[in-house]
């Protein structure tokens, strides 16, 4: 048996390769060659960008420039030396424990190593090659004989021996905190090595490049630990270097700035010298552009376009990480089609973390605006692949992907504001400034109101921001519009006005808060620079003096209109107030906003205009100004009336002598009352009384006007809970505690007896202020809790009844047919579920009573699925074990209530299909790990076992609830080994002596043995069938194994071997064809990304069939693992590549290239095989 028999390779390999040669020769033989002449003068103009930007003049290798060659004679093989050559000061080993220990300041680290290289380069460049052997985890030391010597290829091939061949453990792979500081370490290691050396060293044609060639070919080696450590060291060295190469380019730009001002100069202030120094300096900086582009080039061709494929998902994952950071730090050279496209490509990784490494790649480019026109390509090429990643089956996928989707909306919103801003800005050029502003706002209004878009105007506002934020501040021109009377020039529609209004209130909240819309600002809490901090300021304090003016006139004009008025009463929300105390000519301004807000609550009783008059109130009564007093004063008068005319008709109203006139009068005075109340405390009044008379008349005679119920519920409300919020905040006496609580208590029973009443909007505001009183004085404080509400069984049943009678109703029931009545009325009952399960999470309600609404999980999970999952969850916080039992007393209640033939439940009944779905997703909410949910699990199965035998008959006559072993079969998938047991014992117990054999027994006892969720027809061929393993005789070479958790086929060996795994892609065997034809073989693996080409070039298929590998001999391995011929290779695929992004070939796709696996009619489509 030859060598490469005794190494485990991986048969997806695209090359099978001998222990004596890891992989491929990859080295970067990088040739020397002399200094290239000096270069042209500065003075001559030189094409744009044309070190940092060559990278757009191919697809795969923007570098043009060619890596150097440092030719190492390497001739005769010698056996390894387990010392170091020479002994040195600062060793391998010493390095190794400085970088792992991280005790040693890294800087500190690197320059005395540096020191000891410049004393003697080859010992020193040797001592770092041992740290990188050493970091991979391999036992072997290469000397100095073995380094003058020997190829990369053959050291490569002597320290695959020399690894652990009993552990597939190496420090990049250890678990725990010291291996992740140890990666943390290294790369900090390496980056720092580069900056160190970007002066000098990095330029010197033999640190690098002899240092990459080594690297390189580690990174094609078949050993895990020798591809990963390389890869990582290669990709933040490539990251360091492109952040010099950044360095360097922009100091080639400002040198060749100060050159042309100095020749620009007159002659005889023109310095000569300065000229040449500067000349010189430029020609420098130039030959160090062409030699980081050499190292750049041969990095990207030798390591990266290899491993972003690789096998390893970490691997994968490191590459595409760099490449984003590359993207991000030097656009110049690589934001375009040729780099993008691998990002895209990763997008259909199968494996959830590199998604996600690529994810946040992207989120980084999009973030900058500069890069949005770079991006258009790439976002409408895979765009639709990025939509689908909604509902990738990885959650973080799905998430990340959702954040990178709200960047992009942001982007393409600011551009398309500023083409429109452009557009209209061309529009409306009229010559003045002012009139030019007049009409671009009038184009602005046009567009927003025949457009066919949405009506929020935030949205447009915010796209508008950065090209036409100084128009959009234009709060003159606005507001002249608006004021403008009848007759006199163009006047405004009033859908017009009203349009203005909103996109100007949109404007004001903009500018002076800073605050991006709903799903335009970027995740996380954003923190203001300085200078935007003083921007908003600024803008801030010019709208307040402008509107402190205009408002008034403003509210005067539109005080009739209830939408524009509701508008309009936000500015003031924006105000810096203290304007108003900075001069005195300002406070006739206060006067005349307090005149104009007390005339529009006398005008208007829409709930909306009440509530944002009172917010205005509650700033301006403030205790932080010096004129709260003033504002306070005229509130006060204004709700003295409003109390007066109540107060005066109460007696009127409670004896039913009112008139219409009167009621009306009350109830408004009343509806005006209570929307102050809310933000003012009016407990002074003494309301209660009068309020709780009114609602016990309503209550038990009906006499009461239904107008006058929900305003004297809130006032009631409001009035003891400002009364809680008084006392909380002192020592209140027991009279006082006694007091409240007899308030307290007379409130609830009020709620409660409304429940029951036929008018909707009292019985819906008296069960939402019911749920709040009881959490507020149940939740806290000993003192609330002492003033806690009995709740009796009369008030559970009664808000359960609620429940089903007016939450979880169908929609068809619903006796309006308008969809904006429908989506209020939803708005309506998802607050009241919410209401009630608050009272459930914070143990007001025992944790039982959520089986009224765990019922309805599945029937209504469009509606209020959130909210159920949320009390779920919570729910399990609370108790594991009650949790578990409540669900399994949801689904008994359902099966109670299901329809019986016979006195058993029919299993072909719709309701019954119903009860089994809700127990899939019940199930599903336990999670995965099993051995935290055991018991809640094995909690659920007894409860149900014992539900379905209870009232059990004699003889064969099934129990009446036998059926529910089918639900329960749901969540069998879920237990344990040692549970199924303990259960089926349980389940022997319960039932009767001789077993008898009815169907959905027989279903619930297969389903505890099979350890799967049974189908509905219970026979054993129901379940999915498994993957076939299949076998090739001995005659072809290989054995195969195909299926498993990998779906990979790796070649078998009886000898003991170091942890290797294949790197390239293999040609597929015949037989594998041949199976393939038949149709015989097994889907696409998860691996099948790796396995498909992922880059389709022209004029590389081939239809003929590929014959069987053969096995790997030293001379096969010699003709292709070789850096120098794969580069070629690629550079002339560039040629032939299509100069944009390609298409990532479809698993359905009739194509077929070397390399890749032949397609069947079998295989499943990305989705299928991303999200099942």
């Amino acid at each position: 048996m030859d060598q490469s028999e005794e190494r485990d390779f991986d048969s997806d390999s695209f090359e099978e390769s001998d222990v004596s040669d890891s992989g491929s020769d990859f080295e970067t033989q990088l040739k020397s060659h002399k200094r290239r002449p000096a270069r042209a003068a500065l003075g001559t103009p030189r094409p744009k960008r044309q070190g940092c930007s060559a990278a757009a003049q191919s697809q795969d290798t923007p570098l043009e420039a060619s890596p150097k060659v440092t030719p190492l004679s390497r001739s005769s093989h010698h056996p390894l030396s387990r010392e170091a050559a020479t002994p040195r000061k600062h060793t391998a080993g010493h390095l190794y424990e400085a970088v792992r220990s991280g005790k040693s300041a890294t800087v500190t680290l690197v320059d005395e190593w540096l020191d000891s290289y410049k004393q003697e380069k080859q010992a020193g460049l040797l001592e770092l090659i041992n740290f990188i052997v050493q970091c991979c985890g391999c036992k072997g030391v290469v000397s100095k004989e073995m380094f003058d010597s020997m190829q990369n290829a053959e050291i490569i091939s002597v320290l695959t021996k020399e690894f652990n061949e009993h552990s597939a453990k190496y420090p990049l792979s250890s678990p725990g905190p010291q291996w992740r500081r140890f990666r943390v370490g290294l790369c900090e290691f390496v980056r720092t090595l580069v900056r160190q050396s970007q002066n000098s060293l990095l330029y010197d044609e033999y640190l690098f490049s002899s240092l990459l060639a080594l690297l390189t070919g580690l990174s094609d080696s078949q050993v895990r630990a020798f591809r990963h450590t390389s890869t990582l060291i290669v990709m933040k060295m490539m990251t360091a270097m492109v952040e010099v190469a950044v360095v360097v380019f922009t100091q080639m730009e400002t040198t060749q700035r100060r050159y042309e001002v100095e020749r620009k100069k007159e002659v005889e202030h023109r310095a000569q010298e300065r000229l040449e120094e500067l000349q010189t300096t430029y020609r420098e900086l130039c030959e160090h552009q062409e030699e980081l582009q050499g190292l750049m080039n041969a990095v990207f061709k030798g390591v990266f376009v290899h491993r972003y494929r690789d096998r390893v998902p970490e691997i994968r994952a490191i590459c595409i990480e760099e490449m984003g950071v590359w993207l991000r730090v030097h656009p110049g050279a690589f934001l375009n089609d040729g780099y993008l496209k691998y990002l895209g490509w990763t997008l259909h990784d199968k494996e959830g973390a590199v998604r996600v490494r690529c994810l946040h790649a992207l989120q980084g480019l999009y973030q900058e605006k500069d890069f949005i026109g770079h991006l258009e390509l790439f976002t409408s090429r895979f765009k639709e692949r990025m939509l689908c990643m909604v509902l990738d089956k990885d959650r973080d996928a799905a998430v990340e992907v959702i954040r990178l989707l709200l960047l992009i909306q942001q982007g393409i919103a600011c551009a398309a504001g500023a083409f429109l801003h452009h557009k209209l800005c061309r529009e409306s050029q009229d010559g003045e400034m002012g009139k030019s502003r007049v009409a671009f706002i009038n184009l602005l209004i046009s567009f927003y109101i025949q457009g066919q878009v949405h009506k929020h105007g935030a949205y447009l506002v915010d796209s508008l921001w950065a090209s036409a934020g100084a128009e959009l501040r234009d709060w003159d021109s606005m507001t002249s519009l608006l004021l403008q009377e009848k007759g006199r020039g163009q006047n405004l529609t009033d859908e017009e006005e009203e349009a203005l209004i909103e996109l100007m209130m949109c404007a004001v909240r903009q500018a002076a808060e800073s605050r991006r819309p709903v799903g335009r600002a970027p995740p996380g809490k954003r923190i203001l620079s300085m200078k935007d901090r003083k921007a908003q300021e600024q803008y801030r304090r010019r709208l307040t003096s402008h509107f402190i003016l205009v408002l008034p006139q403003l509210l005067a004009k539109y005080s009739a209109d209830r939408e524009k008025v509701c508008s309009l009463l936000q500015t003031p929300l924006y105000f810096d107030l203290q304007i108003y105390s900075s001069t005195g000519r300002l406070e006739k301004c206060l006067e005349l906003l307090l005149s104009q807000l007390c005339g529009i609550v006398e005008k208007h009783t829409d709930d909306s205009v009440l509530e944002a008059c009172a917010d205005v109130a509650s700033v301006l009564c403030s205790d932080n100004y010096t004129f709260s007093t003033r504002a306070s004063l005229a509130i006060g008068q204004l709700l003295d009336g409003q109390v007066d005319r109540f107060t005066s008709q109460i007696n009127d109203l409670l004896q039913g002598t009112a008139d219409d006139d009167e009621v009306y009068s009350a109830a408004t005075a009343l509806k005006r009352i209570a929307a102050f109340n809310r933000v003012r405390d009016l407990t002074g009044w003494q309301l209660f009384d009068p309020c709780i008379q009114i609602l016990k008349c309503g209550v038990e005679t009906t006499d009461i006007d239904k107008q006058l119920m929900v305003p004297a519920l809130n006032c009631a409300t409001f009035h003891v809970l400002w009364e809680k919020v008084k006392f909380s905040n002192s020592t209140p006496t027991k009279a006082e505690l006694r007091r409240l609580k007899q308030e307290f208590r007379s409130l609830c029973a009020m709620c409660q007896s409304c429940l029951s009443l036929g008018h909707a909007d009292t019985r819906d505001q008296a069960f939402v202020l019911l749920c709040d009183l009881l959490i507020v004085f149940s939740v806290g404080s000993a003192q609330g809790q002492m003033l806690a509400y009995p709740l009796n069984a009369s008030l559970r049943a009664e808000m359960a009844s609620f429940l089903i009678d007016y939450i979880f109703i169908d929609p068809e029931d619903e006796p309006s047919s308008e969809e904006e009545v429908k989506v209020a009325a939803l708005h309506r009952r998802r607050k009241q579920l919410a209401g009630y399960c608050k009272l459930v999470i914070y143990g007001v309600l025992e944790l039982s009573s959520a089986s009224d609404i765990f019922k309805y999980y599945s029937k209504f999970f469009q509606d209020y699925g959130d909210i159920i999952k949320e009390t779920l969850r919570k729910s399990k916080i609370i108790s594991q074990m009650q949790s578990a039992k409540t669900v399994c007393v949801s689904l008994q209640q359902l099966f109670s209530e299901c329809p019986r033939v016979d006195g058993e439940a029919d299993v072909s009944l719709q309701e019954f299909g119903e009860i089994r779905e809700l127990a899939r997703r019940l199930a599903m909410s336990f999670g995965i790990d099993l051995h935290r949910v055991r018991k809640p699990l094995v909690s659920v199965h007894e409860d149900g076992i014992i539900f379905a035998f209870r009232d059990a008959g004699e003889g064969n006559q099934p129990p009446p609830n036998l059926m529910f072993l089918e639900v329960l079969s749901e969540f069998s998938f879920k237990l344990l080994i040692q549970d199924r047991n303990h259960l089926l014992d349980f389940l022997k117990q319960s039932c009767p002596a001789p077993r008898p054999a009815w169907p959905s027994l027989s279903l619930y006892q297969r389903s505890l043995q099979g350890g799967g969720r049974e189908r509905e027809g219970g026979e054993p061929g129901d379940g999915p069938t498994p993957k076939r393993r299949r076998t090739v005789t001995e005659g072809s070479g290989s054995s195969f194994t195909e299926g498993g958790s990998q779906g990979n086929s790796i070649l078998l060996s009886n000898l003991p071997t170091p942890f290797l795994t294949s790197t390239v892609l293999k040609q597929p065997s015949r037989v594998a064809e041949e199976a393939n034809r038949d149709g015989t073989s097994d889907p696409p693996s998860k691996d099948d990304f790796i396995e498909s080409p992922l880059i389709r070039r022209r004029g590389r298929q081939s239809s003929a069939p590929e014959a069987p590998c053969p096995a790997s001999t030293h001379s096969d391995l010699d003709s292709h693992l070789n850096l120098l011929s794969l580069i070629e290779e690629d550079e002339e695929g560039e040629e032939e590549e299509e100069a944009e992004i390609e298409d990532f070939p479809s698993e359905d796709s009739d194509l077929e290239t070397p390399g890749s696996l032949r397609l069947t009619q079998q295989s499943s489509s990305y989705l299928e095989g991303l999200f099942d």
